[in-house]
């Protein structure tokens, strides 16, 4: 009895991962949940009582296990790592996650302020944010605080964009851009990112940053 509560529970989570990440979190129903789990709503109710419940549990069984290598990947760069060491750790645990549809969903998540921010960040990302904060402080002295939390925002959003948008790239591009290879724009992000971080900070900003 217990293995088929178990494989019913996991169907439920991949239909609404599946849903989640292709129609986003609002457009999907539960309804919608159970015909793609091909599961009763009494189910999903057992497990998950509600539809935030479910999302909540769905964001988890992703973003756990890819904070637990963030913070591996971090702790192996050593006391003086590099900014490219720094971001590589950030996004390769998504980005090179073969999980297409565990992509989309994370990349909508990533692009709806409202689910990040009590979802995802106070419940899932303080942690790795101030680790991850205080490494980029460390690498990168010379940026004021400001700018440095504004460009720890645009690294998060380049990673939010390769997800929601990279499986469509190839068709935007004529074949010109391929996000198959999930190392190669591991690679590219990680090159991008870190000349923006290295970017002078202007000196409006540094201005502001201390009036």
């Amino acid at each position: 009895m217990n293995a088929v509560l178990v494989d019913t529970k996991t169907r439920i989570l991949e239909a609404a991962e599946k849903l989640f990440g292709s129609k986003g979190f609002d457009a999907t129903s539960l309804r919608d949940i159970t015909a793609e789990a091909e599961v009763n709503l009494a189910a999903v109710n057992y497990h998950f009582q509600t539809k935030d419940s479910l999302i909540d549990a769905v964001i988890a069984r992703r973003i756990d296990p890819i904070n637990r290598r963030r913070l591996a990947l971090l702790a192996a760069a050593g006391e003086k790592p590099t900014i490219e060491q720094l971001v590589e750790a950030f996004v390769a645990p998504v980005v090179e996650q073969d999980a297409p549809p565990m992509l989309a969903m994370m990349g909508r998540a990533m692009a709806n302020p409202d689910l990040f921010l009590p979802r995802i960040f106070k419940s899932h990302l303080r942690e790795v944010a101030d680790r991850f904060g205080a490494a980029f402080e460390r690498a990168a002295p010379e940026l004021s605080a400001a700018e440095r939390m504004w460009r720890l925002m645009f690294m998060a959003g380049s990673m939010a964009h390769v997800l929601s948008w990279g499986h469509i790239v190839g068709a935007m591009t004529d074949g010109v851009c391929d996000a198959s290879d999930r190392k190669d724009v591991t690679a590219r992000l990680v090159r991008f990112v870190a000349a923006g971080f290295r970017a002078p900070e202007s000196d409006g900003a540094v201005m502001r940053a201390k009036s």
